[in-house]
C-alpha cells in the first residue's frame, strides 16, 4: 500500500474516532465546574450560586434531564439561567421534569435565542465566518410557557430589567438583558431599570454605579446577566457597576483542539475567555465573568469535543 493511501487512511480513521468520541461519548459527559468568586463584603456568609445554561432540551433526553435534577443536591442558594433552555417545540416538557427539583429555589433567567426559536439545519463550517445568523425558516417555540413554568418555580424574569434580594444576609442587586445574538438587548433601560428599582428598594442608597465607595452604608454585591457575551453588553455593565457577570451561548467552542481550545466563539469574546472564569476590563474598571459552556447542543450538531458539557456551581466568598 501506497504511503500516501496509508495517511489518508489514518486520518480518516482519526476523524471517525473523534467524531465518534464526539457525538456518542463527550456529549453526555456532563459536567460540573466549581469555583470560588471574591465579591461578597467582609465576614459576610459564602452563597452557592448554580450557574446553568444552554440545555437545548430535548423531550427524550432523559439522561441529561436526571443529571440536571441530581444538581439539586448541591443545596444552592441562587439558580441562575442564562437561556436556551428550548430545543424542541416539546422543550418544554423536558424542562419541566428538569428542574422541578429546584422548585422554591430563588432564580433569576434571562432568555436565549433557542427560548423563542427552534433549532433549524445550519452549516456547520459558517461558524468560522463569523457569529452564526438568523434561519428564517425556524420555527417559533412557546417562550410563554417557559416563563410561566420559571414563574410557578419562583424564578425572576431578568430580560431588560433589574431586581434585588438578600441571600444569607448579604444584599444583591441583579440587572440583565434579552437576548443579544438576536439583537433583543436594551442596555438603554438598564439605568432606569436601577433607578426605579433602588427607588422603590428600603435598603437603597445614591452610591449607583458605585455602590463600593459607600460600603459602610450597605454593601451590596451587584451581578449583570445575559446569554451571549457580547462585548458591547459586558462593558455596559461594567461601566453600571457589576462585580460578577454570568452568560453562555458560547457552548465553550463546543469542538475544541486539545491544546489549542476553541476555534470559534459565536460572538465577538475572545476565545480564552470562551468559558470558565476571568477577569473582564473595560476603562478603569473590572468584574468576574463566567461563561458556561453548557449542557446541551443542537440536536442538528449533536457532537461536542475537548469541551464536555458543564453546569457550575459558584462559592460568592468574601473579597480581601
Amino acid at each position: 500500500m501506497a504511503p500516501a493511501v496509508r495517511i489518508a487512511l489514518a486520518i480518516g480513521a482519526a476523524g471517525a474516532g473523534a467524531l465518534a468520541w464526539g457525538s456518542l461519548v463527550e456529549r453526555t459527559r456532563w459536567t460540573l465546574r466549581r469555583a470560588d468568586v471574591p465579591v461578597l463584603p467582609t465576614g459576610a456568609a459564602p452563597i452557592r450560586v448554580l450557574h446553568i445554561s444552554d440545555l437545548h432540551m430535548a423531550p427524550w433526553q432523559r439522561k441529561k434531564q436526571e443529571w440536571v435534577r441530581s444538581l439539586a443536591a448541591l443545596e444552592p442558594d441562587l439558580v441562575v439561567d442564562t437561556g436556551d433552555n428550548l430545543g424542541h417545540e416539546r422543550g418544554i416538557e423536558g424542562i419541566r421534569r428538569a428542574l422541578e427539583p429546584f422548585r422554591g429555589v430563588p432564580g433569576i433567567f434571562v432568555n436565549g435565542s433557542n427560548d423563542y426559536f427552534g433549532p433549524a439545519v445550519k452549516n456547520p463550517f459558517a461558524y468560522f465566518g463569523g457569529p452564526s445568523g438568523h434561519v428564517a425558516r425556524a420555527n417559533r417555540l412557546d417562550i410563554g410557557e417557559l416563563h410561566a413554568f420559571f414563574a410557578e418555580l419562583g424564578w425572576r424574569d431578568l430580560d431588560n430589567t433589574a431586581t434585588a434580594m438578600n441571600l444569607r444576609g448579604t444584599h444583591f442587586e441583579f440587572f440583565g438583558v434579552d437576548d443579544p445574538h438576536r439583537g433583543y438587548d436594551r442596555l438603554d433601560l438598564i439605568t432606569s431599570a436601577i433607578d426605579e428599582l433602588r427607588s422603590d428598594d428600603v435598603l437603597g442608597d445614591d452610591s449607583w454605579p458605585d455602590a463600593a465607595s459607600a460600603p459602610a452604608r450597605r454593601p451590596t454585591v451587584t451581578v449583570g446577566v445575559a446569554h451571549a457575551p457580547y462585548q458591547r453588553v459586558l462593558n455596559s455593565f461594567v461601566n453600571h457597576g457589576a462585580q460578577l457577570m454570568l452568560a453562555g451561548h458560547t457552548h465553550g467552542g463546543q469542538v475544541c483542539v486539545p491544546g489549542l481550545g476553541a476555534l470559534v466563539t459565536n460572538c465577538d469574546i475572545p476565545r480564552d475567555q470562551v468559558k470558565g472564569l476571568s477577569i473582564w476590563r473595560h476603562g478603569l474598571r473590572s468584574a468576574f465573568l463566567n461563561v458556561s459552556a453548557g449542557l446541551g447542543t443542537s440536536i442538528y450538531a449533536p457532537v461536542r469535543f475537548a469541551c464536555p458539557p458543564e453546569a457550575t456551581l459558584l462559592t460568592l466568598v468574601p473579597a480581601e
